[in-house]
């Protein structure tokens, strides 16, 4: 008999929906997880709490048993402390850059046309091949010349090329027609999924999500994630994502003090040429996760950094590092070139997979 309520570990009534489970332990898990403040025992308690509400089978063998009720350990939070450094009521500014100083945005706006993955339109080439045959093919008939037994060979021959292109080019019309449809109907017109933190200490999330939409959104293919999980988590283990075609960043959002920062060549986080210990950074196991999840898909790793005071914030050449801190400029006009180099493709398969990623919200309405 277990002895402890597990219904009472999540604060639920004996009739709660799974629906319930699960949104109690997301819940909960914020402030009982190590890094939220809890404990390692008080969270195992309620991973097993939920593990066992949230499985059908176990349930119902759970309810037979019964379960001796005791009181549950709750963790108390500490007062929160001003972190070294804050400035109370500090915004930082977002930039406001000219949209003629980003060199991708006249050539991402150029085709406004979505293009669904491997399943596009058959272009124009084809088509001026495909018309020019069938001048060719008619053009004998017309003007009424005669053939003999060569020219009438070739003619023949032209005409059944030609009648091969015609259809062919149909059919990928159709197949166009088709995934144009196909993705209306289970993605309509969303180009954002899910959302930015809520809480205070969450601001440098909705200032990339506001960064996000308000730029990146030129790229016709670009799709926007707020809040993803690793496979296997229910955590939002990775603040937001923009995937565009084949290539996808990931992005943590940091209120950081002013410097200057930059990656060592050992990976280590440097500000001010110092070792830098007052945020860690999970990027690195992020995109070892998603690059299982995903193979085939383009992964880089950026860490948008604003100033959590007043002062001046810069960050070093990325390079060619996977994972890198950036200033929001920086990140506009170095990411927004890499997601440009195929503005329009929608991949679906792989926008339903990192839909299908989004902590509780990737497939609302």
């Amino acid at each position: 008999m277990p002895d402890v309520d597990y219904y009472e570990v999540l604060g639920l009534r004996r009739d709660a929906t799974a629906a319930d489970v699960k949104t109690a332990y997301r819940r909960l898990a914020k402030t009982m997880h190590p890094d939220g403040g809890g404990t390692v025992g008080t969270f195992r308690l309620l991973r097993e709490a939920y593990e066992v509400l949230g499985d059908p089978v176990a349930r119902a063998r759970y309810d037979a048993v019964g379960a001796a009720v005791v009181p549950v350990p709750v963790p108390v939070r500490p007062r929160p402390r001003r972190r070294f450094g804050d400035e109370p009521g500090f915004v930082p500014d977002l930039p406001e850059l000219d949209a003629e100083d980003l060199s991708w945005w006249h050539f991402a706006g150029e085709d406004t046309r979505m293009r669904h993955g491997r399943r596009r339109g058959p272009g124009h080439t084809p088509v001026v091949v495909a018309v020019a045959g069938m001048v060719l093919v008619l053009l004998p008939l017309v003007t009424g010349v005669g053939f003999s037994t060569p020219v009438l060979i070739v003619w023949l021959l032209l005409t059944a090329g030609t009648a091969l292109l015609v259809q062919r080019l149909a059919r990928g019309y159709l197949r166009a027609a088709k995934a144009r449809e196909a993705y209306a109907e289970e993605f309509g017109g969303r180009t954002v999924f899910g959302s930015p933190g809520t809480e205070r200490d969450e601001l440098a999330e909705r200032l990339t999500a506001d960064l996000l939409e308000g730029y990146l959104t030129r790229l016709p293919g670009a799709r926007i994630f707020h809040g993803l999980a690793w496979p296997g988590s229910v955590f939002a283990d990775v603040d937001h994502a923009v995937l565009c075609g084949k290539r996808l960043v990931l992005i943590e959002s940091k209120l950081w003090l002013p410097g200057h920062y930059e990656t060592a060549e050992d990976g280590r986080l440097l500000r001010n040429g110092r070792p830098f210990r007052g945020g860690g950074s999970r990027l690195t196991e992020s995109l070892a996760a998603y690059r299982d999840l995903l193979p085939g898909v383009a992964l880089r790793g950026v860490m948008i950094v604003y100033p959590s005071r007043s002062g001046e914030l810069t960050t070093a050449d990325p390079g060619d590092l996977p994972v890198a801190p950036m200033t929001p400029e920086e990140f506009l006009h170095e990411i927004g070139e890499w997601l440009a180099a195929d503005p329009s493709t929608v991949d679906h398969e792989t926008l339903r997979t990192m839909r299908d990623q989004v902590v509780g919200g990737g497939r609302a309405a």
